[in-house]
């Protein structure tokens, strides 16, 4: 792990976990949409929604990538049907996200990541769209690449690729670091990068992958096997 000049790191499941706050904040949606746009709720149970959100990434695969815009467009479907006008999506949306981003950072997050943005670029990596700004951490980060900037998620290589160039590092002079062996991993090797796996749950590596250069339980490791206090 020598020469490591830049760090790119993914978010969610790496720096906190993101299954309980997106049940929380689509709960919180549903509950605000039967407070303002009943008919919403009277037409469609949650499981509903669902399988709207589902019919939405099939007709709009080449957008499948961009979450907000895939959450926008649901509402906007759902609220017509309901016989709605679409002028209630931005507030539905800003709903979603508060809860979205009241995330619970795991305890060695902010020390690790003190330690390594005082001693490399560090660049956010992620599919989703967390705002790091709401999240209180973007202060600890140089730059955020996300699918929707790239125009395809992780693991294709245009993520990884613009999180290069944003980096200002050679792809070989820059570690990614996941919880994900396809997404984060294996897509990160893929462009060249370097590669550190967050095994958080004590995973077993899929066999058919090649394994990541170092493994790691937690991002608190990482300062110290990059020699840094």
């Amino acid at each position: 792990m020598k020469d490591i000049r830049t760090i790119t790191l993914d978010l969610d499941d790496t720096l906190w976990d993101i299954h309980p706050v997106i049940v929380r904040a689509e709960r919180r949606l549903y509950e605000w949409l039967g407070e303002h746009y009943p008919r919403i709720t009277k037409m469609y149970e949650p499981s509903d929604l669902r399988e709207v959100r589902t019919q939405v990434i099939v007709e709009f695969a080449d957008r499948s990538h961009d979450l907000t815009f895939l959450r926008h467009t649901v509402l906007g479907r759902i609220g017509t049907a309901a016989g709605y006008n679409t002028d209630f999506i931005d507030d539905a949306f800003n709903v979603f996200d508060a809860v979205r981003n009241d995330v619970e950072l795991f305890p060695e997050v902010i020390p690790a990541l003190e330690a390594l943005h005082e001693n490399f670029v560090v660049i956010a990596v992620t599919n989703g769209n967390a705002n790091l700004e709401l999240i209180g951490i973007d202060h600890l980060f140089n730059d955020v690449v996300t699918a929707a900037m790239a125009g395809a998620a992780k693991p294709a290589r245009q993520v990884f690729d613009l999180a290069v160039r944003v980096g200002g590092a050679s792809a070989e002079h820059t570690l990614h670091v996941g919880d994900h062996p396809l997404y984060d991993v294996d897509g990160a090797r893929g462009a060249g990068l370097r590669t550190a796996w967050v095994n958080r749950a004590a995973s077993v590596w899929p066999d058919e992958l090649d394994a990541a250069e170092i493994e790691v339980t937690h991002i608190g490791e990482l300062p110290g096997l990059l020699g840094v206090k």
